[in-house]
């Protein structure tokens, strides 16, 4: 009941947000018309869902509006939850660890790539594995030392060489290392690097020819952290990390700092990437796996529902 209480507190700001919007058009309607969809387009798009996302929303809950011949306005309220849900929850499996794994994590600089890295490590080091932590972005200065202060905090040990070295030479010896020392999971940080597409790609793309030839029989997941305070910039982030590597996942950090965390609908609806965890908090146990069900509940539970 905690953790639930945890997961609602840390979504206030987004619920609010979303459940604000929303319910601000209900109170200007009594009945159904072209008018109130639009209204409630404009509003789920300025909750950060997204107009692609949006107009799918909206464009579903007209068809059956229609389709069942609804007249009460609060029916609406209700299919929209039903849809955002629907989104939210659809396919949504649980990440399952099999060990040995190596999790590669990319992202942009500032959006709490070294301190995912080290929740992560924790959390995993705190359920019983052995985890190492390879310092693959060489290129950003005082990165390698960042993460090195993660390590300790998780105590977990990391493979680390000198700013400016090649990250597949760090990667290389991370591997050789997590293979001798039986390590269940390794956790690779890269470079941010996305002004320089090419460069990013060429260094991913060794990376993994590296795991590949190296550690053949690992579980290899590709993880991208997003800033959600960045809203819809999260969701262009997402489209283009896309183009450079092949994502398994996505760790969202911020949830509780910000009212842009209905960009998780528009990431899970118009990405075909899977959001694994969920960042909301600063503490090292802040960061937890992403659970649909429970993220739904969190923004559209019942105390929205007690009026409809």
């Amino acid at each position: 009941m905690n953790f639930l209480n945890k997961i609602r507190d840390g979504l206030k700001k987004t619920r609010d947000n979303i459940v604000s919007n929303v319910e601000a058009v209900f109170k200007n309607f009594t009945r159904i018309d072209d008018e109130l969809f639009d209204e409630l387009e404009e509003a789920l798009i300025a909750a950060d869902i997204g107009a692609a996302t949006s107009m799918r929303i909206i464009g579903e809950v007209r068809d059956a509006v229609k389709k069942d011949k609804l007249s009460d306005v609060a029916a609406v309220r209700r299919l929209i939850v039903e849809k955002m849900t629907g989104i939210l929850t659809f396919g949504g499996k649980e990440f399952v660890l099999k060990p040995p794994a190596v999790i590669l994590i990319i992202g942009v600089n500032g959006a709490g790539k070294t301190t995912a890295i080290g929740k992560l490590a924790h959390m995993y080091k705190s359920d019983g594995n052995k985890v190492l932590l390879a310092a693959g972005d060489t290129f950003r200065a005082a990165a390698i030392d960042q993460l090195d202060v993660w390590a300790k905090r998780a105590v977990v040990d990391i493979i680390k060489h000198q700013e400016h070295s090649d990250p597949g030479a760090v990667v290389f010896d991370a591997v050789a290392a997590a293979k001798a020392r039986g390590t269940d999971l390794l956790i690779v940080d890269t470079a941010g690097r996305l002004h320089n597409k090419k460069n990013l790609m060429e260094e991913l793309r060794k990376i993994n020819r590296i795991i590949e030839r190296e550690y053949p029989e690992t579980q290899r997941e590709t993880f991208l952290v997003l800033d959600a305070t960045t809203g819809q910039n999260a969701l262009a982030q997402a489209r283009i990390f896309g183009e450079i590597a092949e994502l398994t996942g996505i760790i969202l950090t911020k949830l509780d700092g910000t009212a842009k965390g209905g960009v998780v609908i528009a990431i899970k609806d118009e990405l075909d990437v899977p959001v694994r965890f969920i960042g909301v908090g600063e503490g090292i146990n802040d960061l937890h796996p992403f659970d649909p069900a429970e993220f739904a509940a969190a923004i559209f539970g019942a105390e929205e529902d007690t009026d409809a």
